[in-house]
């Protein structure tokens, strides 16, 4: 046998350091379950079976039933990998529908992955991520990992996502975030203020719009830029309007040589359950509006309630959420809510009064409704513990306010 050289030595020391940094760098991804989780589990007591759980973006109605039965179908085969090439054909029916070529996609578990790796891909401690504020959090974490700086631009009046203060916030951005429709606020970003973002942004930095939400709004994709060859990435998940929350499957979209990068973090396999249901859901041409037009209707039924009793909505939301100005310490209202065994969502810094609600089933939102206005009716509650950031097992989790 061929003793190795002290060259092949250091290659695979080498090797095994960029591993194991990778492997560090990764650190614990935050997502929308591990921050609805967290702000559950800063509360003393367990979450009651009747309660009414508004909180994390979820979508009530689950799976469609093609989708479960497709996983019942697969189920039996889970001792196995993907022997069917279900991933495969599920990259390319997702480009078949959206004229890209199957090299743009990989399929991950959900689109906290992806996001997460994006970040750290991008960012340095001298190469920033420029957000809005409020936006979504995960790539604030995920930036903190990296070490680089973040620059928060407000909203604006409208509160879309300012995208002229996000370009000029920083000419060493290394990655700007768009989440459209915005999730706390569920507001909209017009399609052609991120393509002027897009064409204006710092040399050398990359655009990440998170299209999350994006079948629940009239807004267009950008999924075209990519095919394009533009300087984008774009995240797609089945959590939200295809109600797989639980299940995990997700899309990063973007050129193969910024795919490439999140290679680094790695990309594990993926369950088969998960595959065979976004596939048949793709198949289906009715999901999507059907299931927009339901959360639609439930939504602008709460705000316009909310709107008839005085209360405050913000913005005009497109999305399964919505945010309320209550006036008061946000944090006291979700522990009042809470009280009545009712779960709405967490608070953004940026915005202390502010609440965040999910759409819910029409029998939740109409017992939201009821506590509300009593919570609303009563003088404010004192502030319970803010929640801290991070999922099960994380251990000292961090404040991200």
């Amino acid at each position: 046998m061929t003793e190795p050289s002290d060259e092949n030595i250091s290659t695979l020391r080498r090797r095994s350091f960029l591993w194991a940094t990778a492997l560090a760098a990764a650190g614990p991804i935050v997502s929308e379950a591990s921050l609805a989780w967290a702000a559950r589990a800063s509360f003393l007591g367990d979450v009651p079976p009747d309660a009414v759980l508004i909180n994390a973006n979820e979508n009530p109605l689950g799976p469609s039933k093609a989708a479960c039965a497709a996983i019942a179908d697969v189920a039996p085969l889970g001792g196995r990998y993907d022997r069917f090439d279900v991933n495969d054909k599920l990259i390319k029916l997702f480009a078949d529908q959206n004229g890209l070529k199957p090299e743009n996609i990989a399929v991950y578990a959900g689109s906290s992955e992806p996001l997460h790796y994006t970040t750290l891909a991008f960012t340095s401690p001298t190469r920033s991520l420029v957000m809005a504020d409020p936006s979504y959090e995960s790539p604030a974490a995920a930036a903190k990992i990296a070490g680089a700086p973040v620059r928060r631009v407000p909203l604006t009046s409208d509160y879309a996502h300012d995208v002229k203060a996000m370009v000029a916030a920083d000419p060493a951005a290394g990655l700007i975030y768009i989440c459209n429709p915005n999730n706390p606020t569920g507001t909209v970003t017009p399609r052609e203020d991120i393509l002027w973002a897009l064409a204006n942004k710092p040399a050398g930095s990359i655009l990440l719009v998170d299209e999350a939400y994006i079948h629940l709004s009239d807004e267009p994709t950008v999924l075209d830029q990519v095919a394009a060859g533009k300087d984008l990435i774009v995240m797609r998940t089945f959590s939200k309007v295809y109600g797989m929350a639980g299940i995990r499957c997700g899309f990063a979209i973007g050129r193969p040589d910024l795919l490439a990068k999140l290679q680094a973090y790695f990309q594990n396999m993926m369950p088969i359950t998960a595959l065979v249901a976004a596939k048949v859901s793709l198949e289906d041409p009715d999901l999507v509006p059907t299931r927009k037009k339901w959360i639609a209707d439930t939504r602008i039924e709460t705000i316009a309630w909310l709107k008839a009793n005085g209360f405050k909505p913000i913005g005009v939301s497109h999305s399964n959420c919505f945010m309320i100005d209550t006036g008061r310490d946000g944090h006291g209202v979700i522990s009042a809510l809470r009280d009545q065994k009712v779960y709405i969502g967490r608070l953004w810094p940026v915005w202390p009064n502010a609440v965040r609600v999910t759409v819910g089933m029409p029998e939740e939102m109409a017992k939201f409704r009821v506590a509300f206005a009593d919570v609303m009716s009563k003088p404010p509650m004192a502030s319970g513990p803010a929640p801290r950031i991070g999922p099960r097992g994380m251990g000292g989790s961090t404040f991200l306010t």
